[in-house]
This record gives C-alpha cells, structure tokens and sequence, in this order.
C-alpha cells in the first residue's frame, strides 16, 4: 500500500552537494520510521540514516555522520537526505525505506523495513 519514489540522484565532483527526495504515500503508520540505504556494485547494503514520526532524534552511520542530514516534511509525504563533502567512496545507488515503529537498535538495518523505493544513483568523480 505504501509507494516510494526517489529523485535528486546524479553526478558531482568530489567536495559537492547533492539533496535526495523520496516521495511517499499510503498509511502513515505504516511509514512511521523511515530511512535511506546505499549499495554499491559488490557490496553490501549499508544503512545511511534513519528518522521517526513525533521524535528530534535521528540516526547517522558513521561513515556519514557531520556530511549527511536527514529531514522529513510530513506536510508534503516527503523525505530528504541532504549530502554534503561527497566523496568518491559515496558512489552508490541510494535508496529509500519506509516501516512502522522501530526500536533505535535496527533502525538501519534492511530487514526493519516492509516498504522500499526503486532507488536513484549517485556518482561522485576524484
């Protein structure tokens, strides 16, 4: 029932800013917590960032933590994920995800989340 569309993907020079949107519907409770997760061709699904509903707090993996920030406008159903000093080794496919109430141990962690966008790529050159 949820749907999520990603957009704001592209290419940047290393240092560069990028800002991702995910455009969300469907039932709020069933997107109560949600996040942004990135892979890139050969590894593993990493978790970037997450943030809930009715909460200040948001979480940062430590790879992004003081160049990314996570932000929602629940007004407009939308998630963003502003990146910043992007460097090379932030190539990947960036994607968006969506859940219900998520206890702050898994909150990036895959399995957490029901509902997931298609993704939008992002390429950062040297």
């Amino acid at each position: 029932q949820v749907q999520l569309v990603e957009s704001g993907g592209g290419s940047v020079q290393a240092g560069g800013s990028l800002r991702l949107s995910c455009a969300a519907s469907g039932a709020t409770y069933e997107r109560y917590c949600m996040a942004w997760f990135r892979q890139a061709p050969g590894k593993e699904r990493e978790g970037v960032a997450a943030i809930c509903r009715d909460t200040d707090t948001t979480y940062y993996a430590d790879s992004v933590k003081g160049r990314f920030s996570i932000s929602q406008d629940n007004a407009k159903n939308t998630l963003y994920l502003q990146m910043s000093s992007l460097q090379p080794e932030d190539t990947a496919m960036y994607s968006c995800a969506a859940g219900g109430l998520i206890g702050k141990w898994r909150l990036l962690l895959p399995p957490s989340y029901k509902y997931w966008g298609q993704g939008t790529q992002v390429t950062v050159s040297s």
